[in-house]
């Protein structure tokens, strides 16, 4: 779990969330860009972003989302893709055979005047040292989030 306290009202935050421009601007670890954001925001809707690492390879997730409450929670599952947005599985692109697949991530927002917490949760991370590499990259893409919603 990883929890910001955004300098940004409510809308600014979701909207770093619900809109492939600004999700453009933070997804990935530090040093890695997003060429593609293809959003379809809605319960049943997905999305298929990449991050492209400072050498350029590139890397395709999926997110299916599960559950919206506007301005207040996104349930989504992510898997990695290829760049047509069909599921693949993580040894295929070198990962660990025990890297997650249908990794459930809750996101929830809370309006604290005019700023705002941000608590992203990721269920069932394997206790490995995948673990500790998920943790890094969570927490430098929640402090890329809270940037974006400042600057939005």
């Amino acid at each position: 779990m990883v929890r910001r306290i955004v300098n940004a009202p409510l809308e600014a935050a979701w909207r770093a969330w619900s809109t492939p421009e600004q999700m453009r601007r933070w997804w990935g670890p530090q040093d890695y860009t997003c060429p593609v954001c293809e959003m379809d925001f809605r319960e049943g809707g997905r999305t298929l972003v990449s991050m492209r690492s400072p050498d350029g390879a590139e890397h395709y997730s999926l997110i299916e989302y599960t559950r919206i409450v506007p301005q207040e929670r996104i349930e989504y599952v992510h898997n990695l893709a290829d760049a047509r947005g069909e599921r693949i599985a993580p040894e295929s692109i070198g990962m660990p055979a025990d890297f997650p697949q249908d990794q459930r991530t809750v996101v929830s927002f809370r309006a604290l005047d005019t700023f705002t917490e941000i608590i992203i949760t990721q269920y069932a991370v394997p206790v490995t040292s995948f673990r500790v590499y998920a943790a890094l990259g969570l927490h430098e893409m929640a402090d890329k989030i809270t940037a974006a919603a400042e600057n939005a």
